[in-house]
């Protein structure tokens, strides 16, 4: 809390201060020449309003975005003649020459050559500077180098350009985020600033979405990542990042595109896009895909549908609603590798498949989303949004291949299904306004969540039990490092399991909260805000198939409370630099029950402080960020030492606020496009995430077993497993515009990722099956392709060096990435 306040009383001092630093002397503001000043709009050559675009006064090097009206506007100039430069990547540049006299307001319109559904295009056809353009995920239309948080954006023109099929293609763009493991390659597990990123931590156009089926990214418009803690807009979010998924929306002119996506291993996907009006105020867009695919992997295949259909509707020139949804259907072979022997990653071949050939995991998602915005006028707004999700997950698998070095495996089958429903409301107004000298920015917002999720328990498939004093049931004996052990009638049958109950686990969420971005000078401005959050965990319930009963379950309803403040600082020096500190605060739900109240315990508040640089170059053709987090947990909840009678405690339900643990690392973006045709982003990122203080070990007594403690910390320094040390990713694209070879593109891609410790993280007792080290890596991808009127082809080399690594999750679970593969598409646009 001093933290806080120490920052809180600087932002004070500095919005206090710095006025007089920035201003003349009274004497001097009183015979100063009334300024003038510029306004003006840029339209499309249909009308429409285009915005984001760059408004330059050459003679002094000042420039502005329009916003989402076209509108622009330049304050306090001298009187005389100025030239003003419009441009935008992709776009043609304009001039015009203004005269500004002193007391009065120019107005200038500029329209350009494109129409509104080409602007569309060039908005996310080019690697654009990410400091300039609003994300959805703000909540609000600030330009993320307004904001004291690093921010990143990855656009259509990225995922096309690689040909990206899932979210971890994406995602590999993104510094500071990377995936962590992938349990059984079922769901991707990603991981940023040292935080697993959960459910809560991935939306879909800004509400929570479901990642189990591994969503559609190849029909994705962009991937918006706000780095850090987000508590402050979402809750009950981890502290390392919020990935916010954005899909394609109707327009109000016809068109489309079909491809076709083949590759290696029997890959193939066809893709249909369809857009257009269908009167005068409405439009609509159907995007389908259809994905088959085998495998490097022995026996594993994948077969998916997905269908996105979207309706906007104008309901008036101040009001509109887009109703938007999605379904996918994914059905892919369950895979964990190849394994671990003796605690090591085994020697076995990468294609080599461990599962039963009858494994299956299917999957169905379905979301809806209706989404109403309103202006009351130029300066006030209204976002009203509700969406519902069902997931659905039928899965049937052996699990977990570890083995001493004999290789004997006694394989287990796990069997369950699986339904979430969560539905989610926003309301958000947002409006600008001034007190006395300073602007105001303001967002107001509350939000709920309510999701239940019923699992399925099934009969048990294992039929045998190993000796006592284990007595594990298992379903059959193979070993691993004898493939032909394998070939035995089980592999090919699956056993037959009956549904006994289904248990019933919900959770309810509201929140409210309040941000205001107040602009002290045209150099200067404070952004603070305050969230309050609600959480309620009723007790599970379980409802017998067989007996038609139902149970209530022995955990207690749990109830969370938490305040989630944010402050930070942005000093702009000159119009294409800005400099910020930030401070935020975040919150996590803890189980078990506490041992100094015997009642649930509470949530743990975690600090982040922040500090970074955001800059543009050469007009916006070129972005370098550098960003410096710490995150502290000072209030991490581990097993009590000693129990309710202060007795050594064996029970692991009975927690304490007594372990410390703490991330800190860097960040660096770089984005641009420099000249006409050559896009590029590159960056890099180092993270240290460990425990700082954990429960010790006390010498064992035979002679008095209350001596026996149970509570076995996490080696304090150690390097938490899933985190990564190094990522680094750079990808560069070129399309010649002129020439004999115009419309030729080449791209090549590389992508690092450091070292990793797999395994389990060791613990002071030395009990634990102990880390297994896993190296860095690094694969390059080249690109080729060509363009010509309507019809392109792109094709990728993938992993060019063959690189051999592997993504470990715990100990069993060790996935082989992917060889050297060949993947292109071709598209037809009409």
């Amino acid at each position: 809390m001093k933290n806080i306040y120490s920052i809180f009383i600087l932002s004070i001092l500095f919005s206090l201060n710095l006025p007089a630093f920035a201003q003349e002397g009274p004497s001097q503001l009183a015979s100063a020449p009334i300024r003038g000043g510029i306004k003006g709009k840029v339209r499309a050559n249909d009308s429409k309003p285009a915005s984001l675009v760059t408004i330059q006064i050459v003679e002094n090097n000042r420039q502005t975005l329009s916003n989402e009206e076209g509108k622009f506007k330049f304050n306090n100039l001298k009187s005389g003649e100025y030239t003003l430069k419009i441009s935008s990547v992709g776009l043609k540049v304009q001039t015009q020459k203004v005269t500004v006299i002193e007391g009065q307001t120019a107005y200038v319109e500029f329209i350009l050559s494109e129409n509104s559904g080409q602007l569309d295009e060039v908005e996310i056809g080019g690697y654009q500077t990410p400091n300039q353009k609003p994300i959805s995920l703000g909540k609000i239309a600030i330009a993320p180098r307004d904001l004291p948080q690093s921010v990143q954006i990855i656009g259509t023109q990225v995922i096309q350009d690689q040909q990206a099929n899932r979210l971890a293609d994406v995602i590999k763009n993104v510094n500071g985020v990377s995936l962590g493991a992938n349990r059984g390659t079922v769901g991707e597990n990603f991981y940023a600033r040292g935080y697993s990123l959960g459910a809560n931590n991935v939306l879909k156009n800004g509400a929570r979405t479901i990642i189990g089926g591994m969503p559609e990214a190849s029909t994705l418009e962009s991937v918006e990542v706000l780095k850090g803690s987000s508590a402050l807009l979402y809750g009950g979010v981890s502290g390392g990042a919020v990935v916010n998924m954005v899909t394609k929306k109707p327009k109000f002119e016809y068109g489309g595109e079909f491809s076709m996506r083949i590759g290696s291993y029997d890959f193939y996907k066809p893709t249909l896009d369809l857009y257009g009006p269908v009167s005068k105020n409405i439009a609509v867009r159907v995007i389908g895909t259809y994905e088959k695919a085998g495998s490097f992997r022995d026996k594993v295949k994948s077969e998916r549908i997905y269908v996105n259909p979207s309706l906007l509707y104008q309901i008036s020139d101040k009001t509109d609603l887009l109703i938007q949804g999605d379904y996918l259907k994914s059905d892919f072979s369950p895979d964990f590798g190849i394994g671990t022997v003796d605690n090591k990653i085994s020697p076995l071949g990468r294609n080599v498949f461990l599962n039963t050939d009858w494994a299956y995991n299917k999957t169905n998602t379905t979301t809806a989303q209706a989404v109403l915005n309103h202006k009351f006028n130029n300066d006030w707004k209204l976002n009203v949004s509700a969406s519902l999700q069902s997931y659905d997950r039928n899965y049937f698998s052996s699990e977990r291949p570890f083995v001493k070095t004999d290789g004997i495996w006694n394989r287990a089958l796990t069997r369950s299904k699986i339904n979430e429903l969560t539905f989610n409301q926003q309301v958000n107004l947002t409006g600008t306004f001034k007190t006395g000298s300073l602007a105001h920015t303001l967002l107001v917002g509350a939000d709920a969540d309510q999701s239940r999720t019923k699992t399925g328990g099934f009969s048990n498939p294992n039929k045998l039990t190993t000796p006592a004093p284990e007595k594990a049931k298992y379903y059959d004996t193979v070993n691993l490092l004898d493939l032909s052990s394998f070939n035995i009638p089980s592999n090919f049958n699956a056993p037959e399991t009956n549904l006994l109950a289904n248990t019933k686990a919900p959770i309810y969420r509201v929140g409210g909260f309040v941000q205001d971005m107040v602009t002290v000078s045209e150099k200067f401005k404070v952004l603070a805000g305050i969230r309050w959050t609600y959480q309620k965990t009723p007790s599970t319930t379980i409802d017998s198939v067989t007996i038609n009963k139902t149970v209530k379950g022995t955990t207690p309803d749990k109830t969370d409370k938490a305040f989630s403040p944010k402050v930070g600082v942005v000093y702009e020096p000159f119009k294409a630099t800005s400099i910020y500190a930030s401070y935020a605060s975040n919150f996590t739900s803890n189980a078990g029950i506490d041992v100094t109240t015997n009642a649930p315990m509470k949530p743990s508040i975690i600090d982040q402080f922040e500090a970074g640089i955001k800059n543009d170059f050469l007009d916006g053709k070129l972005s370098a960020n550098v960003t410096w987090y710490k995150i502290v947990n000072n209030r991490f909840a581990q097993t009590a030492e000693l129990n309710l009678q202060g007795d050594r405690n064996s029970d692991t339900n009975l927690k304490e606020f007594t372990g410390k643990t703490a991330s800190d690392g860097i960040e660096i973006d770089i984005s641009g496009t420099i000249v006409e045709g050559l896009n590029f982003i590159a960056g890099y990122s180092y993270n240290y995430m460990r425990y700082t203080k954990t429960s010790d070990v006390e010498v064992i007594d035979p002679k008095d077993p209350k001596k026996y403690l149970v509570t076995k910390g996490i080696l304090e320094g150690e390097r938490l497993v899933g985190t990564t040390k190094n990522t680094a990713n750079g990808s560069l694209f070129y399309t010649f515009n002129t020439g004999p070879v115009k419309g030729l593109k080449l791209g090549a891609s590389a992508f690092y990722t450091g070292d990793r410790n797999g395994g389990r993280n060791t613990n002071k007792s030395g009990t634990s099956s102990g880390i297994i080290p896993v190296k860095g890596f690094t694969t390059f991808d080249l690109s080729a392709g060509y363009s010509y009127k309507k019809i392109s082809i792109l094709g990728k080399l993938s992993n060019l060096t063959n690189e051999l690594n592997y993504y470990v999750h715990e100990n069993y679970s060790v996935n082989p990435i992917p060889p050297r593969q060949f993947m292109t598409t071709i598209a037809y646009k009409f």
